[in-house]
């Protein structure tokens, strides 16, 4: 006669959840609210995978991450060197996970893929001294006319020399 086993319990969830998407809607997540922290990550590693001067991340618990849909449309990547995992949606790219062998009950995911709150604000940098030279540094933005909801840095004015009246 075989055993059987009873069905494992479900996880307990916490009351809110917070869910998010990739770009083209194939895959959806959710989180238990809060996260557990939230960051901005400027290191060259996270630049090249997210294609942009830094990322801002939530941190999770990974027993506290869902895929809703889509799962089968996630497609991996072990950074060379790191073990580290870059997950991403196969069909339309979007980064949607980032696993650090030293933090394997851990997961990162972008923050951005929430359209909602996550329970956490973004207070942290890291590796800020890797910030590129042309990342925006909180220059005064002004609107370039013609061009609604496009803002550009304007140069710094050279001061003319002014010729003295006087001779001197």
């Amino acid at each position: 006669m075989r055993k059987t086993t009873a069905p494992a319990k479900p996880l307990a969830r916490s009351r809110a959840q917070a869910r998010g998407a990739c770009l083209c809607g194939a895959v959806e997540i959710e989180i238990d609210m809060p996260a557990f922290w939230a960051w901005h990550d400027h290191s060259r590693s996270t630049q090249r995978a997210q294609g942009c001067a830094y990322a801002t991340y939530i941190g999770c618990w990974k027993s506290r991450v869902r895929v809703v849909k889509g799962a089968r449309r996630i497609a991996r990547f072990e950074v060379p060197g790191t073990r580290a995992i870059r997950s991403f949606c196969a069909r339309c790219g979007t980064p949607l996970f980032y696993e650090r062998a030293r933090a394997r009950a851990m997961i990162n995911i972008p923050r951005a893929l929430f359209d909602g709150r996550t329970g956490r604000e973004p207070l942290y940098h890291i590796a800020i001294e890797e910030t590129p030279e042309w990342a925006w540094r909180n220059e005064r933005l002004v609107p370039l006319k013609g061009y609604p909801g496009v803002m550009w840095t304007r140069g710094r004015r050279k001061a003319r020399a002014i010729a003295d009246p006087f001779g001197d």
